[in-house]
Protein backbone atom coordinates (compact mmCIF):
# COMPACT_ATOMS: atom_id res chain seq x y z
CA UNK A 1 0.00 0.00 0.00
CA UNK A 2 1.11 3.54 -0.71
CA UNK A 3 -0.02 6.83 0.83
CA UNK A 4 0.54 10.55 0.37
CA UNK A 5 1.10 12.56 3.56
CA UNK A 6 0.41 16.30 3.92
CA UNK A 7 1.58 18.36 6.92
CA UNK A 8 0.46 21.99 7.28
CA UNK A 9 -0.24 22.55 10.98
CA UNK A 10 2.02 25.58 11.47
CA UNK A 11 4.92 27.06 9.51
CA UNK A 12 6.27 24.08 7.55
CA UNK A 13 4.69 22.55 4.47
CA UNK A 14 5.64 18.88 4.46
CA UNK A 15 4.81 16.32 1.77
CA UNK A 16 5.81 12.66 1.68
CA UNK A 17 4.95 9.40 -0.04
CA UNK A 18 5.24 6.25 2.05
CA UNK A 19 5.03 2.62 0.96
CA UNK A 20 4.35 -0.02 3.60
CA UNK A 21 6.86 -2.40 1.98
CA UNK A 22 9.49 -0.08 0.50
CA UNK A 23 9.37 2.62 3.18
CA UNK A 24 9.71 6.33 2.52
CA UNK A 25 9.76 7.03 -1.23
CA UNK A 26 9.66 10.83 -1.24
CA UNK A 27 10.10 13.62 1.27
CA UNK A 28 9.59 17.31 0.46
CA UNK A 29 9.71 20.12 3.02
CA UNK A 30 9.35 23.88 2.78
CA UNK A 31 10.03 26.06 5.82
CA UNK A 32 8.41 29.47 6.22
CA UNK A 33 11.17 30.84 8.47
CA UNK A 34 11.96 33.72 6.11
CA UNK A 35 8.27 34.61 5.85
CA UNK A 36 7.89 35.10 9.60
CA UNK A 37 11.40 36.24 10.56
CA UNK A 38 10.62 39.96 10.41
CA UNK A 39 7.74 39.48 12.86
CA UNK A 40 9.66 37.42 15.42
CA UNK A 41 7.08 34.64 15.34
CA UNK A 42 4.51 32.85 13.22
CA UNK A 43 1.80 35.05 11.68
CA UNK A 44 -1.17 32.68 11.16
CA UNK A 45 -2.63 34.42 8.09
CA UNK A 46 0.74 34.49 6.33
CA UNK A 47 1.29 30.84 7.21
CA UNK A 48 -2.04 29.83 5.67
CA UNK A 49 -1.38 31.77 2.47
CA UNK A 50 2.05 30.23 2.07
CA UNK A 51 0.64 26.71 2.51
CA UNK A 52 -1.81 27.50 -0.31
CA UNK A 53 1.09 28.48 -2.57
CA UNK A 54 3.42 25.60 -1.73
CA UNK A 55 1.35 22.45 -1.13
CA UNK A 56 0.46 21.46 -4.70
CA UNK A 57 3.93 22.18 -6.17
CA UNK A 58 5.51 20.09 -3.38
CA UNK A 59 3.08 17.24 -4.09
CA UNK A 60 4.11 17.34 -7.75
CA UNK A 61 7.78 17.26 -6.72
CA UNK A 62 7.11 14.30 -4.43
CA UNK A 63 5.52 12.32 -7.25
CA UNK A 64 8.59 13.00 -9.40
CA UNK A 65 10.93 11.97 -6.59
CA UNK A 66 9.00 8.73 -5.98
CA UNK A 67 8.57 8.11 -9.72
CA UNK A 68 4.85 7.47 -9.33
CA UNK A 69 1.51 9.22 -9.73
CA UNK A 70 -1.93 9.52 -8.15
CA UNK A 71 -2.95 6.21 -9.73
CA UNK A 72 -0.38 4.46 -7.51
CA UNK A 73 -1.85 5.74 -4.25
CA UNK A 74 -4.12 3.86 -1.86
CA UNK A 75 -4.89 6.86 0.32
CA UNK A 76 -4.18 10.48 1.26
CA UNK A 77 -3.29 11.44 4.84
CA UNK A 78 -3.37 14.99 6.13
CA UNK A 79 -2.84 16.70 9.47
CA UNK A 80 -6.29 17.50 10.87
CA UNK A 81 -5.04 18.95 14.18
CA UNK A 82 -3.93 20.27 16.52
CA UNK A 83 -2.38 23.45 15.13
CA UNK A 84 -3.25 26.81 13.59
CA UNK A 85 -6.79 26.48 12.30
CA UNK A 86 -6.18 28.35 9.03
CA UNK A 87 -3.08 26.32 8.23
CA UNK A 88 -4.87 23.09 9.10
CA UNK A 89 -7.77 24.01 6.83
CA UNK A 90 -5.42 24.37 3.87
CA UNK A 91 -3.94 20.90 4.27
CA UNK A 92 -7.27 19.34 5.20
CA UNK A 93 -9.14 20.80 2.23
CA UNK A 94 -6.40 19.88 -0.24
CA UNK A 95 -5.98 16.39 1.19
CA UNK A 96 -9.71 15.71 1.37
CA UNK A 97 -10.27 17.07 -2.17
CA UNK A 98 -7.43 15.08 -3.71
CA UNK A 99 -8.63 11.89 -2.07
CA UNK A 100 -12.13 12.49 -3.43
CA UNK A 101 -10.85 13.31 -6.90
CA UNK A 102 -8.54 10.29 -7.00
CA UNK A 103 -11.20 8.00 -5.50
CA UNK A 104 -9.07 6.84 -2.57
CA UNK A 105 -9.71 7.05 1.18
CA UNK A 106 -8.71 10.14 3.14
CA UNK A 107 -7.11 9.76 6.57
CA UNK A 108 -7.14 12.50 9.22
CA UNK A 109 -3.92 12.38 11.26
CA UNK A 110 -3.25 13.78 14.72
CA UNK A 111 -0.14 15.95 14.54
CA UNK A 112 1.30 14.70 17.84
CA UNK A 113 0.70 11.07 16.91
CA UNK A 114 2.79 11.80 13.84
CA UNK A 115 5.63 13.05 16.06
CA UNK A 116 5.21 10.13 18.45
CA UNK A 117 5.51 7.58 15.64
CA UNK A 118 8.33 9.39 13.76
CA UNK A 119 11.04 7.08 15.20
CA UNK A 120 9.24 4.21 13.44
CA UNK A 121 10.58 5.57 10.14
CA UNK A 122 13.96 4.04 11.05
CA UNK A 123 14.81 0.34 11.05
CA UNK A 124 15.51 0.14 14.79
CA UNK A 125 12.10 0.79 16.34
CA UNK A 126 10.93 0.56 19.95
CA UNK A 127 8.61 -2.19 21.10
CA UNK A 128 5.40 -1.41 22.97
CA UNK A 129 4.91 -0.35 25.68
CA UNK A 130 7.16 2.68 26.00
CA UNK A 131 7.18 6.14 27.54
CA UNK A 132 7.19 9.03 25.08
CA UNK A 133 8.39 12.56 25.72
CA UNK A 134 6.80 14.86 23.15
CA UNK A 135 8.45 18.28 23.18
CA UNK A 136 7.86 20.95 20.57
CA UNK A 137 7.03 24.62 20.21
CA UNK A 138 3.39 24.02 20.99
CA UNK A 139 3.33 20.91 23.15
CA UNK A 140 5.18 19.26 26.02
CA UNK A 141 3.79 16.00 27.34
CA UNK A 142 4.78 12.63 28.71
CA UNK A 143 2.73 9.74 27.37
CA UNK A 144 2.51 6.03 28.12
CA UNK A 145 2.18 4.23 24.81
CA UNK A 146 0.75 0.69 24.86
CA UNK A 147 0.13 0.59 21.12
CA UNK A 148 -0.90 2.82 18.24
CA UNK A 149 -3.85 4.83 19.49
CA UNK A 150 -3.42 3.48 23.02
CA UNK A 151 -2.14 6.62 24.72
CA UNK A 152 -2.29 7.64 28.36
CA UNK A 153 -1.18 11.20 29.05
CA UNK A 154 0.85 11.09 32.26
CA UNK A 155 1.85 14.74 32.38
CA UNK A 156 1.94 17.91 30.31
CA UNK A 157 2.92 21.55 30.56
CA UNK A 158 0.35 23.65 32.36
CA UNK A 159 1.54 26.80 30.54
CA UNK A 160 4.32 27.33 27.98
CA UNK A 161 5.63 24.33 26.10
CA UNK A 162 9.37 23.72 26.34
CA UNK A 163 9.98 24.84 22.76
CA UNK A 164 7.89 27.94 23.29
CA UNK A 165 9.92 28.83 26.38
CA UNK A 166 13.13 28.37 24.36
CA UNK A 167 11.87 30.71 21.63
CA UNK A 168 10.63 33.38 24.05
CA UNK A 169 13.84 33.36 26.08
CA UNK A 170 15.89 33.55 22.88
CA UNK A 171 13.91 36.65 21.93
CA UNK A 172 14.71 38.20 25.32
CA UNK A 173 18.38 37.57 24.56
CA UNK A 174 18.06 39.39 21.23
CA UNK A 175 18.40 36.28 19.07
CA UNK A 176 16.76 35.97 15.66
CA UNK A 177 13.71 33.85 14.87
CA UNK A 178 13.41 30.91 15.27
CA UNK A 179 15.29 31.37 18.51
CA UNK A 180 15.26 27.92 20.12
CA UNK A 181 18.08 26.36 18.05
CA UNK A 182 20.09 29.61 18.28
CA UNK A 183 19.76 29.64 22.08
CA UNK A 184 20.98 26.03 22.20
CA UNK A 185 23.97 26.99 20.05
CA UNK A 186 24.73 29.99 22.26
CA UNK A 187 24.47 27.81 25.37
CA UNK A 188 27.47 25.79 24.16
CA UNK A 189 29.63 28.88 24.81
CA UNK A 190 28.23 29.43 28.29
CA UNK A 191 30.08 28.78 31.53
CA UNK A 192 28.39 26.30 33.86
CA UNK A 193 27.24 27.22 37.37
CA UNK A 194 27.44 30.97 36.80
CA UNK A 195 23.67 31.12 37.21
CA UNK A 196 21.34 28.66 38.88
CA UNK A 197 17.84 28.57 37.42
CA UNK A 198 14.99 26.72 39.20
CA UNK A 199 13.74 23.29 38.12
CA UNK A 200 10.00 23.98 38.28
CA UNK A 201 7.56 21.44 39.72
CA UNK A 202 10.27 18.83 40.35
CA UNK A 203 9.95 19.09 44.13
CA UNK A 204 6.38 17.78 44.13
CA UNK A 205 4.73 14.53 43.00
CA UNK A 206 3.34 14.18 39.51
CA UNK A 207 4.52 14.56 35.94
CA UNK A 208 3.03 17.91 34.92
CA UNK A 209 5.49 20.62 33.86
CA UNK A 210 5.71 24.41 33.83
CA UNK A 211 8.15 26.55 31.87
CA UNK A 212 6.70 30.08 31.87
CA UNK A 213 8.35 30.80 35.22
CA UNK A 214 11.77 29.96 33.77
CA UNK A 215 11.18 32.52 31.04
CA UNK A 216 10.35 35.13 33.70
CA UNK A 217 13.43 34.12 35.71
CA UNK A 218 15.55 34.54 32.58
CA UNK A 219 14.02 37.97 31.91
CA UNK A 220 14.80 39.13 35.45
CA UNK A 221 18.35 37.79 35.19
CA UNK A 222 18.90 39.57 31.87
CA UNK A 223 17.60 42.87 33.27
CA UNK A 224 19.80 42.58 36.34
CA UNK A 225 22.93 42.19 34.18
CA UNK A 226 22.35 45.16 31.87
CA UNK A 227 24.81 48.03 32.05
CA UNK A 228 23.95 51.75 32.11
CA UNK A 229 23.30 51.60 28.37
CA UNK A 230 20.93 48.66 28.69
CA UNK A 231 23.39 46.22 27.14
CA UNK A 232 24.87 42.90 28.27
CA UNK A 233 27.96 41.15 26.96
CA UNK A 234 27.85 38.15 24.66
CA UNK A 235 29.46 35.99 27.34
CA UNK A 236 26.78 36.90 29.85
CA UNK A 237 24.14 36.03 27.25
CA UNK A 238 25.85 32.69 26.71
CA UNK A 239 25.97 32.03 30.44
CA UNK A 240 22.26 32.79 30.79
CA UNK A 241 21.44 30.60 27.78
CA UNK A 242 23.45 27.76 29.32
CA UNK A 243 21.69 28.07 32.66
CA UNK A 244 18.26 28.26 31.03
CA UNK A 245 18.81 25.26 28.75
CA UNK A 246 20.22 23.19 31.61
CA UNK A 247 17.19 23.97 33.78
CA UNK A 248 14.70 23.00 31.04
CA UNK A 249 16.54 19.78 30.15
CA UNK A 250 17.02 18.80 33.80
CA UNK A 251 13.30 19.27 34.39
CA UNK A 252 12.40 17.10 31.42
CA UNK A 253 14.88 14.42 32.46
CA UNK A 254 13.63 14.33 36.06
CA UNK A 255 10.04 13.90 34.84
CA UNK A 256 11.00 11.17 32.36
CA UNK A 257 12.91 9.19 34.98
CA UNK A 258 9.93 9.45 37.30
CA UNK A 259 7.54 8.17 34.60
CA UNK A 260 9.81 5.27 33.64
CA UNK A 261 10.21 4.15 37.26
CA UNK A 262 6.53 4.53 38.13
CA UNK A 263 5.50 2.31 35.19
CA UNK A 264 8.52 -0.02 35.26
CA UNK A 265 9.35 0.64 31.62
CA UNK A 266 12.87 0.91 30.19
CA UNK A 267 12.10 2.22 26.70
CA UNK A 268 11.88 5.96 26.13
CA UNK A 269 10.96 7.79 22.91
CA UNK A 270 11.63 11.51 22.50
CA UNK A 271 10.07 13.33 19.57
CA UNK A 272 9.05 16.80 18.44
CA UNK A 273 11.19 19.79 17.48
CA UNK A 274 13.02 20.03 20.80
CA UNK A 275 14.07 16.38 20.50
CA UNK A 276 16.76 17.61 18.08
CA UNK A 277 18.45 19.39 20.99
CA UNK A 278 21.88 17.81 21.35
CA UNK A 279 22.14 18.35 25.11
CA UNK A 280 18.74 16.72 25.67
CA UNK A 281 19.74 13.69 23.62
CA UNK A 282 23.10 13.30 25.34
CA UNK A 283 21.60 13.65 28.80
CA UNK A 284 18.77 11.16 28.21
CA UNK A 285 21.22 8.73 26.61
CA UNK A 286 23.29 8.75 29.81
CA UNK A 287 20.20 8.38 31.96
CA UNK A 288 18.84 5.42 30.00
CA UNK A 289 22.24 3.71 29.97
CA UNK A 290 22.34 4.07 33.75
CA UNK A 291 18.85 2.57 33.98
CA UNK A 292 19.86 -0.25 31.61
CA UNK A 293 17.24 0.98 29.18
CA UNK A 294 17.12 2.48 25.70
CA UNK A 295 16.16 5.82 24.22
CA UNK A 296 14.81 6.23 20.70
CA UNK A 297 14.38 9.40 18.68
CA UNK A 298 13.73 10.35 15.06
CA UNK A 299 16.42 11.35 12.64
CA UNK A 300 17.07 15.08 12.95
CA UNK A 301 15.21 15.82 9.70
CA UNK A 302 12.08 14.22 11.16
CA UNK A 303 12.15 16.00 14.53
CA UNK A 304 10.49 19.17 13.27
CA UNK A 305 7.16 19.11 11.43
CA UNK A 306 7.32 17.00 8.27
CA UNK A 307 5.17 15.03 5.87
CA UNK A 308 6.95 11.72 6.45
CA UNK A 309 5.60 11.31 9.97
CA UNK A 310 2.08 12.13 8.74
CA UNK A 311 2.38 9.61 5.92
CA UNK A 312 3.57 6.90 8.32
CA UNK A 313 0.87 7.58 10.91
CA UNK A 314 -1.68 7.80 8.11
CA UNK A 315 -0.62 4.42 6.76
CA UNK A 316 -1.33 2.78 10.12
CA UNK A 317 -4.82 4.31 10.17
CA UNK A 318 -5.37 3.43 6.50
CA UNK A 319 -4.59 -0.23 7.14
CA UNK A 320 -7.07 -0.18 10.02
CA UNK A 321 -9.66 1.38 7.68
CA UNK A 322 -10.06 4.39 9.93
CA UNK A 323 -11.00 6.82 7.18
CA UNK A 324 -11.91 10.50 7.50
CA UNK A 325 -15.58 11.42 6.98
CA UNK A 326 -16.62 13.12 3.77
CA UNK A 327 -17.04 16.48 5.47
CA UNK A 328 -13.65 18.15 5.87
CA UNK A 329 -12.75 19.09 9.43
CA UNK A 330 -9.81 20.74 11.18
CA UNK A 331 -9.26 20.49 14.92
CA UNK A 332 -7.04 23.24 16.37
CA UNK A 333 -7.48 21.50 19.73
CA UNK A 334 -7.51 17.71 19.75
CA UNK A 335 -6.55 15.69 22.86
CA UNK A 336 -4.18 12.87 21.97
CA UNK A 337 -5.92 10.37 24.24
CA UNK A 338 -9.16 10.71 22.28
CA UNK A 339 -7.73 8.75 19.33
CA UNK A 340 -9.14 5.38 18.41
CA UNK A 341 -6.89 2.40 19.12
CA UNK A 342 -5.63 0.16 16.34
Amino acid sequence: MRILGIESSCDETGIAIYDDEQGLLAHQLYSQVKVHADYGGVVPELASRDHVRKTIPLIEDAFKQADCGPEDLDGVAYTAGPGLVGALLVGSSIGRSLAYGWNVPAVAVHHMEGHLLAPMLDEDVPEFPFIALLVSGGHSMIVKVDGIGQYTILGESIDDAAGEAFDKTAKLLGLDYPGGPLLAKLAEKGEPEVYRFPRPMTDRPGLDMSFSGLKTFAANTINSEKDENGEISEQVKANIAHAFQTAVIDTLVIKCKRALKEHNIKRLVIAGGVSANVYLRETLQKVMTGMQGRVYYPRTEFCTDNGAMIAYAGMQRLKAKQYAPMDMRAKPRWPLDELEAI
